[in-house]
Order: C-alpha cells, then sequence, then structure tokens
C-alpha cells in the first residue's frame, strides 16, 4: 500500500472584518515568509487620511518584488481579503497594494532609499 504525505496548508482565520494592524502584521508576516527585506509596519493615521498603517519592504530585484506582491496577494486572499487596487507591477522598482486602511510598499533596495517613506512618516 502506497502511502502520500500531503502536505497541508493550515487554515488562518480571516481577515475579513480585522482591523488595520491585524492585516498589516499578516501582510509582514508573509512578507517576511517570503524573504522580504526590512520589513516594517507603521502606524500613519495620525499623519495621513490615506491609511492606518504602511508595512514597508525591500526586495533585491524587480523579479523579487513582484513575487513578494504575488505571495501577499495569494496569502491574504486565503485569509478572505483582497486588495482594493494594486498599482506598479509594470514598474521594476515600487509596487503599491492598497487594503483601504493598509497601504503596502515594496520597493528594491535603491528606491527605497530613494523615496525614503519612513523618514516622512516618522514620529
Amino acid at each position: 500500500m502506497n502511502e502520500m504525505n500531503e502536505m497541508t496548508t493550515p487554515v488562518l482565520p480571516s481577515l475579513e472584518n480585522a482591523d488595520a494592524k491585524e492585516i498589516a502584521e499578516a501582510i509582514a508576516e508573509v512578507l517576511d515568509s517570503k524573504k522580504g527585506f526590512d520589513v516594517e509596519v507603521i502606524y500613519v493615521a495620525d499623519k495621513t487620511a490615506i491609511a492606518d498603517y504602511f508595512v514597508i519592504c525591500s526586495g533585491n530585484t524587480s523579479t523579487h518584488i513582484k513575487s513578494l506582491v504575488d505571495e501577499a496577494e495569494y496569502k491574504i486572499g486565503l485569509r478572505d481579503l483582497l486588495p482594493y487596487h494594486v498599482e506598479g507591477k509594470d514598474n521594476n522598482s515600487w509596487i503599491v497594494m492598497d487594503y483601504s486602511n493598509v497601504v503596502v510598499h515594496v520597493f528594491t533596495k535603491e528606491a527605497r532609499e530613494f523615496y525614503n517613506i519612513e523618514k516622512l512618516y516618522e514620529n
């Protein structure tokens, strides 16, 4: 008798009714697990009406940043939450994902240093 070991994906709780912090932390976890660099969750609600949190991450290359975004979209989608909009997939250095109250910025290292979003929103 042949038995196959099936890998099962753990079922995580839905993010459909989660608060912004929980969503931001879940996205950051996915980006970190996909080898994103310097993943940060920044509270920005007191500085902008755009979102409550920014998740900022760097990748090595344009291919890496695209794979980070694809993985986040897929894994967070499995938790019942899809981005309202994704901008920059044709860009080679910066992709933005809009989850309404959480905005995700995935940069190449060079673009992240150039735009320096953390400095704009630091406390």
